[in-house]
């Protein structure tokens, strides 16, 4: 992927995706491609954009995820919510989850979490 100018992903025998490398992972046209491109994969949430107006999508677990540039449009709508693991960082209030994994891998450490359904 580094080396090409433009890459096809398929997935049983259909293309979900043309485009540059950065394109296809910054903009992933469906949950499919946004989970084969990269490693670790992308973390996918269904939800609900908040209806008040909040940039928020409600998960039917009970998170609330905040959306930076929501078009209007989305409110109150059901959506797939997707954020890639390089861009989750620690939140002082702090959010449950259970350690399954860790994997050393070089200059990073990949830790796969287990969140609590109870987490707000």
């Amino acid at each position: 992927m580094t080396m090409a100018d433009k890459i096809v992903v398929m997935h049983n025998g259909a293309i979900e995706q043309i485009g540059a490398p950065l394109e296809v992972y910054d903009r992933p046209a469906n949950p499919f491609v946004a989970q084969f491109i990269g490693s670790p994969a992308m973390n996918i949430f269904r939800g609900r954009m908040d209806s008040q107006g909040r940039s928020v999508v409600e998960t039917a677990e009970g998170i609330s995820l905040p959306v930076a540039n929501a078009p209007a449009g989305l409110r109150g709508r059901q959506v797939v919510y997707g954020i890639r693991p390089e861009h989750i960082s620690l939140d002082p209030k702090g959010l449950g989850a259970e350690i399954v994994v860790v994997e050393p891998t070089g200059p990073e450490t990949q830790v796969t979490l287990r969140m609590s359904v109870t987490c707000h």
